[in-house]
């Protein structure tokens, strides 16, 4: 029995007779390597997790995967398993796909992407839809344009759904805005409203007891082991607005309470661009990028961003990540029966 405690020990848990475990998993970040920049995920019918990040070049192949998609049971261990498209969409002239956000939505699956380039004047949003969480995903053209829509660099969406009413919220240091949809989620209706202010990209937004919570990023994502990037929160009665820090600031002021950074002392730097998932014990989980200090870049020459996540407590209505920072340790794992 002590040999059979030890091995147990070793491979972080053993069967009991009743099917569950009786030692806690265990894992450790980053949980994909060697990299999946601003990561969305979802739990798809098939039981799978499945997480989709911006269209990134790695290994020894030159070509970029348009939107790599991976996938895991247990949200610890992930496999790649191909692009999300065959062919970049081709309704803007240039620009890579940046910041795909996935939801189930009217019986398919519905990914909204950012078509940019650096420095872009016109950066726009699109959507595509598969009738599978691994696609590939049939594009449908741009929702609009920075030009467009009225608000500079419009990247980084994020589909939210209220009732029977759908909403994209989208925003990068030109304020954060959100938009209604129309029914089909195809195209927009209705005037943009401010949610955050210039500090802001990659919003991520969820719904608790009756309370709304704005996740967003703040500071550089992508100067290597240099870069700023972390995450601040805020929240509100009504989702459309006004959300306030713990303090009491209104982000629309770029106000916001910092719930996960990166300091000297610290692995890794640029932890942000957040997403969020519920295991089935029903204890979130972070899910984001950061990048690692030691090895910081791809051979491109683009910052090396492997995917994290961590779990957050609540605490007097405000969640929280553990000390603040990237978790570096072995720690308990997700609860996936």
């Amino acid at each position: 029995m002590l040999l059979l405690g030890a091995i147990c020990a070793a491979l972080a848990g053993c069967s009991s007779g009743n099917g569950q475990s009786e030692t806690q998993q265990m894992y450790q970040n980053p949980v994909y390597e060697p990299v999946l920049a601003d990561p969305s995920i979802l739990k798809a019918e098939d039981g799978y997790y499945y997480a989709y990040g911006t269209e990134d070049a790695w290994g020894d192949d030159s070509e970029t995967k348009l939107v790599p998609i991976v996938r895991s049971k247990d949200l610890t261990e992930w496999e790649y398993i191909g692009e999300a498209f065959k062919e970049k969409p081709d309704w803007k002239g240039s620009g890579s796909i940046w910041a795909p956000d996935t939801h189930h939505f009217r019986d398919s699956y519905y990914l909204y992407y950012s078509l940019s380039v650096w420095g872009d004047s016109n950066p726009g949003i699109g959507v595509a839809v598969s009738d599978t969480p691994e696609g590939p995903f049939e594009d449908k053209g741009k929702l609009f344009t920075s030009e467009e829509i009225g608000v500079d660099n419009s990247i980084d969406p994020f589909f939210y759904q209220e009732d029977d009413q759908a909403y994209l919220v989208w925003g990068s240091f030109h304020g954060i805005y959100g938009v209604e949809l129309a029914d089909d989620g195809l195209s927009v209706q209705g005037e943009p409203f401010e949610i955050a202010g210039t500090d802001y990209e990659a919003p991520y937004m969820v719904k608790r007891d009756s309370q709304y919570y704005f996740f967003g990023s703040k500071g550089s994502c992508c100067e290597g082991e240099n870069s700023s990037y972390h995450v601040a929160v805020g929240r509100s009665d009504s989702f459309t607005g006004p959300y306030v820090d713990q303090e009491g600031k209104l982000l629309t002021e770029n106000g916001g309470t910092t719930i996960l950074d990166a300091d000297t002392e610290s692995k890794f730097a640029g932890p942000g661009h957040n997403a969020i998932i519920t295991d089935e014990a029903g204890k979130d989980w972070m899910v984001y990028h950061a990048i690692e200090k030691e090895d910081p870049l791809l051979w491109s020459g683009a910052s090396r961003r492997p995917l994290m996540i961590d779990p957050i407590n609540w605490e007097d209505g405000w969640p929280v990540v553990r000390d603040g920072r990237p978790s570096e340790e072995r720690q308990e794992a997700p609860v996936i029966e």
